[in-house]
């Protein structure tokens, strides 16, 4: 039996769904990743632009969830990860592309705290009464 007919022709269904036999995705599938792409990122604009929560807090966490949201919409529509294709090894990305994106989030939003607390500009009276 040759190759490509092992590969291609033994009847066993891979989890490729919407992929060609080359992993690629269907014209439908990058549509909607565009899609949810352009709208997981018009809604922070707006949630900023506009001051719809009004809670700096609450809007950066909102910000930071839509964010991992479009992250996994990008690994699913465009880099086609998932549970069953190649042997599990993509989802074991997945988790480690899940433990960077978290370490990154946490470490810049408590880097940003920090910076804010400790180098704010000092005021005149303050430097007066400064031991």
């Amino acid at each position: 039996m040759s190759g490509a007919a092992h590969t291609h022709g033994h009847g066993h269904d891979h989890g490729h769904h919407g992929q060609d036999a080359h992993g690629h995705g269907s014209f439908k599938d990058y549509v909607t990743g565009f899609v949810l792409s352009v709208i997981l990122t018009a809604i922070p604009f707006w949630l900023v632009m506009a001051d719809v929560l009004g809670d700096k807090l609450v809007t950066g966490v909102v910000i930071l969830g839509l964010a991992v949201v479009q992250i996994v919409v990008h690994m699913i529509y465009f880099l086609h990860m998932n549970t069953k294709s190649e042997g599990g090894w993509t989802f074991l990305a997945l988790i480690f592309t899940v433990t960077i994106v978290v370490i990154t989030l946490c470490g810049s939003i408590w880097v940003m705290h920090h910076l804010n607390a400790n180098m704010m500009p000092v005021s005149a009276e303050e430097m007066r009464h400064a031991p």
